[in-house]
């Protein structure tokens, strides 16, 4: 990719949306994090691990009580794993436009 990069994202369920402008040089940092995180774990392993912790975290609130952010942290969740899917489909050459 060349020039800027526009991504977008929101917080805590609001209809707020923030623009990141990514410089190649940025884009580059991401993609040697995001290597790193896979190079300990298929992104399959790590989205199934995710929804391991979640689901354990629904299981406490049994016991917990009420969660009044329980939206907000399904919501985060899923994005996690729709990113690992996301990754997971670009590694199996299904496209570079899955993200």
């Amino acid at each position: 990719m060349h020039g800027l990069c526009h991504t977008s994202y929101t917080h805590k369920m609001s209809t707020e949306t923030h623009s990141i402008e990514c410089t190649d040089a940025m884009l580059r940092a991401y993609g040697r994090e995001v290597g790193k995180l896979l190079s300990s774990s298929s992104a399959e392993c790590w989205r199934d691990e995710l929804w391991t912790i979640f689901t354990g975290y629904i299981i406490s609130l049994k016991e917990q009580g009420p969660a009044p952010e329980l939206c907000d942290t399904y919501f985060s969740f899923k994005e996690l794993i729709a990113f690992f899917e996301n990754v997971e489909r670009i590694g199996s050459g299904e496209g570079e436009n899955a993200m």
